[in-house]
């Protein structure tokens, strides 16, 4: 029942501060209610964490009804390692996000309360896409997300916020209806051998012919190659992180892309492990493109919200690399991948976005010399723009580091050139830190002033968990092992044994000569 209760509040909170009235002219009690909400969001999570057993790779705290008995749609949800491990994510940033977003630049101010709730209706229907076990509720969840996304971008974002909006719904609604047609196409298979069901339980042991489990797979995959995003379905991001509010932009990158990956793990791989396999290698290659193109696209951006998007594009390379790598290390990798990465964007788009709104431009070079006047906010842009690039201590070098050796062990030639964008990652960083921050004071950055007491306060949990969790990941890794165990042996894969140099028979009671090194 908890559960249930997790994924309501924040909806149920959403309808309440639709009805607040407009109140001050600052808006304060709707921003107050919306913080008050993901506060206890986020306590009702740490409840299901402490009643979570992270040595058991099932799902726990599980919730079953019937829903549409006609064909067999159930109201089921539950939590693995790597659900619970992203509800908690969930729960964490959406308050860090309604803090940093009190001051935000709304183009119709009167709008403050509908743009907090519909911040608390993604965390709503994000969460129940986490914790959904029946893939008819999931699929409804998943498009659901679109909804306050799309008004989010729409109707709070920049200039170009409407043609943003639209491309964002459109390559979305596209990859929703491929993968409704797979929905469909499992609903034939599971009535064919009995009652129908959606179940995760009742679907994994589907008997599927070759083709038919191939076909259903590509639908699931297309919308979450779309949602996640993967290279050549990525053009939608950074029109759509450019345009949101900085708020939006954490909301629709660090949690609901997460979706995306979250479904090609619990979805694609446990329906579909054949085809899973047989696909693996045009995803891998694309998974490297993805790191590549993203990180070369990122250095070459003026525009530091496009920046951050790219960086995303490569990021989620990365997690997609490791998913399909098969093994337990490097999907353990991606899932502690996907909190991370969550944590560090978010610390980065806040940040910068702070910068922009202060400055009036996003572009690179109206900035100069900013560490001047604002220490604390460059020491904070330098820590998130460090942990982007998988700085060793901060913590997303370890989940790129599991990705990696995970990885090397099935494809050397595939990790080997993921190797390079953690090269390119330290360009883009350092040279946008050092075109913003370093040199002569830019006269148009006058007006970039320091951090206040609030934004260091929403700003200080993110900082502390990346800084945490690179010293001490374990706590994480705890709840993703066993869950990931569980997926990697459904597959029928093991971990390889790395290869190593077959060493040089020599005798125990003869010492070296000169020529052969001997001293």
């Amino acid at each position: 029942m908890i559960l249930s209760i997790l994924a309501a509040t924040p909806i149920a909170g959403a309808l309440v501060l639709a009805l607040l009235p407009r109140g001050t002219s600052n808006h304060l009690p709707a921003k107050v209610v919306a913080l008050g909400v993901s506060l206890v969001t986020l306590a009702l999570s740490l409840a299901v964490l402490a009643q979570y057993e992270p040595s058991d790779g099932g799902y726990q705290l599980t919730e079953q009804h019937t829903w549409i008995k006609a064909f067999g749609a159930h109201y089921a949800v539950g939590v693995n390692g790597i659900a619970v491990t992203l509800v908690l994510l969930t729960t964490i940033l959406v308050p860090i996000i309604i803090l940093a977003s009190f001051d935000d630049r709304l183009p119709d101010p009167k709008g403050t309360n509908a743009y907090f709730a519909w911040m608390l209706a993604v965390e709503g229907l994000a969460l129940g896409a986490f914790m959904a076990t029946d893939a008819f509720l999931f699929y409804v969840l998943f498009e659901a997300t679109l909804i306050p996304l799309y008004f989010l971008i729409g109707t709070f974002g920049g200039p170009n916020r409407s043609y943003a909006a639209v491309k964002f719904l459109i390559y979305n609604l596209v990859g929703g209806l491929l993968m409704l047609a797979a929905i469909v196409g499992l609903y034939v298979v599971s009535s064919r051998q009995g009652d129908a069901s959606y179940l995760l339980s009742d679907l994994k042991n589907l008997d599927m012919g070759q083709n038919t489990e191939r076909l259903l797979f590509l639908g699931f995959m297309a919308a979450f190659a779309i949602k996640a995003p993967l290279w050549p379905l990525h053009t939608w991001l950074p029109d759509a992180a450019k345009e949101a509010t900085p708020g939006t932009s954490v909301l629709m990158v660090s949690v609901v892309d997460k979706i995306g990956t979250f479904g090609m793990i619990t979805w694609c791989l446990n329906l579909f492990p054949e085809a899973a396999d047989w696909a693996s290698p045009v995803i891998i290659t694309l998974a490297v493109v993805s790191i590549v193109y993203g990180a070369l696209l990122a250095i070459g951006q003026d525009d530091i919200r496009r920046l951050i998007a790219f960086t995303s594009v490569s990021h989620f390379g990365f997690i997609i690399l490791g998913i399909f790598a098969f093994t337990s290390t490097s999907m353990a990798g991606s899932t502690l991948y996907m909190f991370n990465h969550g944590l560090s964007t978010a610390a980065l788009f806040l940040v910068t976005g702070i910068m922009v709104s202060r400055r009036g431009s996003a572009r690179i070079s109206d900035f100069g010399g900013v560490q001047k006047i604002a220490p604390i906010m460059s020491g904070v842009l330098l820590l998130a723009g460090l942990s982007s690039l998988s700085l060793p201590g901060l913590a997303p070098f370890v989940s790129e580091f599991l990705v990696l050796a995970g990885t090397f062990t099935v494809s050397i030639p595939a990790a080997a050139v993921a190797t390079l964008g953690i090269v390119l990652a330290a360009l883009y960083i350092l040279i946008m830190y050092q075109r913003t921050m370093t040199g002569p004071l830019a006269p148009g950055a006058m007006g970039v002033t320091e951090l206040r007491p609030r934004e260091i306060a929403a700003l200080t949990p993110a900082i502390m968990l990346i800084i945490g969790l690179g010293f001490f990941p374990q706590p994480v890794l705890s709840a993703i092992n066993p869950a990931v165990d569980t997926v990697v042996s459904h597959l029928g894969k093991s971990d390889p044994t790395p290869k190593t140099p077959t060493p040089i028979a020599e005798s125990s009671d003869q010492a070296p000569t000169a020529e052969e090194g001997g001293h």
